[in-house]
């Protein structure tokens, strides 16, 4: 079956870096566009990013242009979200996951998550 496995996230000072990763199995990796989406708080889910099959293709949110970068390594079916400059509004939960359309938030699969926390 589909498994989205996260890991990486962790506590982080404002303007630190932080990279996630994302291990998928269950599917052909290499064929599907792939986002993350992130849950703060008390918020509905945001998506962040996405990248095309083969990795040549990004699309970020505003909050995220500039400081986010969505890579994919297709030979170790891992995705992976580099974060920097990381700000207390981006905490939230961050989710792998393979979305119904780019830009989007609502997915078809999605993993079980990794916290993100940025505080002094």
């Amino acid at each position: 079956q589909v498994q989205l496995v996260e890991s990486g996230g962790g506590l982080v000072q404002p303007g630190g870096s932080l990279r996630v990763s994302c291990a998928a199995s269950g599917f052909t990796f290499s064929s599907h566009y792939m986002s993350w989406v992130r849950q703060a708080p008390g918020k509905g889910l945001e998506w962040v990013a996405s990248i095309d099959p083969g990795g040549g293709s990004t699309y970020y949110a505003d909050s995220a242009k500039g400081r986010f970068t969505i890579s994919r390594d297709n030979a170790k079916n891992t995705l992976y979200l580099q974060m920097n400059d990381l700000k207390p509004e981006d905490t939230a939960l961050y989710y792998c996951t393979r979305p119904r359309s780019v830009r989007s938030y609502e997915y078809i699969y999605r993993g079980q998550g990794t916290q993100v926390t940025v505080s002094s």
